[in-house]
């Protein structure tokens, strides 16, 4: 599924080095017989699909022997464009599954893992895998570094997703 949905408020853009992104994303509670939490990454692409930041990952890393690295690939989109290349775990990147609700993740220019990201038109990708459940995948346009509010929602694994940069 895409939801693409042009920067909301446009503000006069400000200098890269001072903007910062806030991504939230809900995690609904799902009533099933077996509930998993989904494995979820989250990134930002180029107007060409190439990955421009990684920005989580989250999956389970309890497990032994790494064993939750394996199950990284039913992210689908995301491993075909970046996962597969990348040595677990990523530093200040990828962390444990969370629990159902609002998830608040806020990254400042300049600093990993959001980095120099350049002046630009770009695509924040939010998606979600969950064991005996399904996957899904939420994208909202925006453009770097102006300042805007933009929301999505998903159908069944994600709920809303919420990217404001300032």
């Amino acid at each position: 599924m895409r939801i693409a949905i042009p920067a909301l408020g446009l503000i006069a853009a400000t200098p890269a080095a001072a903007a910062n992104l806030t991504v939230t994303v809900d995690i609904p509670k799902l009533d099933v017989a077996e509930y998993h939490k989904p494995y979820v990454a989250i990134w930002v692409e180029k107007p060409d699909g190439a990955v421009a930041a990684n920005l989580a990952v989250w999956y389970d890393t309890r497990l032994k022997e790494k064993e939750g690295e394996k199950w990284l690939k039913d992210i689908r989109q995301w491993w075909r464009r970046v996962g597969r290349e990348l040595t677990f775990p990523v530093d200040g990147v990828s962390g444990p599954t969370r629990a159902p609700g609002v998830q608040t993740l806020d990254y400042a220019a300049g600093a990993a893992p959001l980095g120099d990201l350049a002046p630009g038109v770009y695509t924040l990708v939010v998606e979600a895998a969950r064991e005996v459940g399904g996957r899904e995948l939420v994208k909202i346009d925006f453009t770097w570094p102006a300042a805007a509010k933009a929301e999505a929602k998903g159908a069944s694994e994600l709920g809303a997703v919420t990217l404001e940069v300032k």
